[in-house]
């Protein structure tokens, strides 16, 4: 199954639990007054568990009569089928799930986006690995996620070698089932982002054999509905704000970043430092130049033939750009 219609999928099975819940427990709480505004928050395990723990965001949009809520999800696709059938207003998630979420229709926008990250994505190989640099890939079995942001950082990693994406033999597989051929050296290398990869090099002795420095920026993404953005920009200003003030807070206090982020992750504080050790700290909402960064991946993924038609995502903004 692609992506696209693995997305189209988790669509219809989201939606059908949503109208099951609604019958179930919407009705006997008719008569009850909903708040004036809620901002119902998607997450995956990392930042937006810490800002949720700290409760600061509830404190600041406290006088705007604003309630929070909170939904963990495992990965950002499911969080952005939530978003399409309704169920949440903001979350986070890499560059490329909200691709294909945009090819297959969904409402989303870009509420904002962090600095770029590129040394949180690599290619590893083997310890004792006979390959050398990025030129050695050619002909070579490299394992990573379809339809990622590692997919579009090995077609421009490639490219800036002189090689092209059908040079090496592509191996699609999840991070748990790649890490497992990589550990059994059923493929040369694997192409992989953080916190994956420094559990890689901490307990697999991987060798890095290349970044994203130079080659794509890797950022991750805010997201909501046009709706929610119509009506709540000063939500999602202060929303942009609270993720922000946790990321300069990890920028000056790593250690307990770490530790923070490992009892969040269930890793090996030395992983988590790895990780944060690397890493660029900031966010802020988006601009034109963030989402040109977009639109490349974008048409990348519609060249190689990923989503059925090319977008535009200069409408994907909260606001006019």
């Amino acid at each position: 199954m692609n992506e696209l219609a693995r997305f189209s999928l988790q669509r219809r099975q989201l939606l059908a639990a949503g109208t099951a819940a609604a019958a179930t427990t919407l009705a006997p709480q008719a008569w009850a007054q909903a708040p004036a505004r809620v901002l119902r928050v998607g997450h995956q395990k990392g930042w937006l568990s810490i800002l949720k723990g700290r409760g600061t965001l509830e404190k600041r949009l406290a006088p705007l009569g604003v309630k929070v809520t909170w939904t963990e999800f495992n990965a950002g696709p499911v969080q952005l089928e939530a978003l399409n059938v309704g169920s949440i207003d903001f979350g986070d998630v890499g560059e490329a799930p909200p691709i294909f979420a945009q090819a297959a229709g969904a409402p989303l926008v870009y509420a904002g986006a962090t600095v770029p990250r590129p040394a949180l994505e690599a290619v590893v190989v083997p310890k004792d690995s006979p390959i050398r640099s990025v030129a050695d890939l050619k002909g070579k079995r490299v394992a990573y996620n379809k339809g990622s942001n590692v997919q579009y950082f090995l077609v421009k990693l490639l490219e800036k070698q002189g090689l092209k994406y059908g040079d090496v033999q592509s191996v699609f597989l999840a991070p748990a089932d790649a890490r497992a051929a990589f550990e059994k050296g059923a493929v040369d290398a694997w192409i992989i982002w953080d916190p994956f990869l420094a559990a890689a090099q901490k307990t697999l002795d991987a060798r890095l054999l290349a970044d994203a420095t130079g080659v794509v920026n890797n950022r991750a993404y805010y997201f909501t509905s046009r709706e929610f953005a119509t009506r709540n920009a000063d939500v999602l200003r202060i929303a942009i704000e609270e993720v922000n003030a946790i990321d300069t807070w990890a920028s000056r206090n790593k250690d307990a970043a770490a530790a923070e982020l490992s009892a969040v992750l269930g890793l090996d504080k030395s992983i988590t430092a790895l990780y944060l050790n690397r890493a660029r700290f900031g966010t802020a909402p988006v601009t034109r130049e963030i989402l040109a960064e977009q639109q490349a991946i974008a048409d990348t993924f519609y060249d190689l033939k990923l989503i059925p038609k090319p977008l535009n995502l200069l409408h994907a903004a909260p606001v006019d750009l």
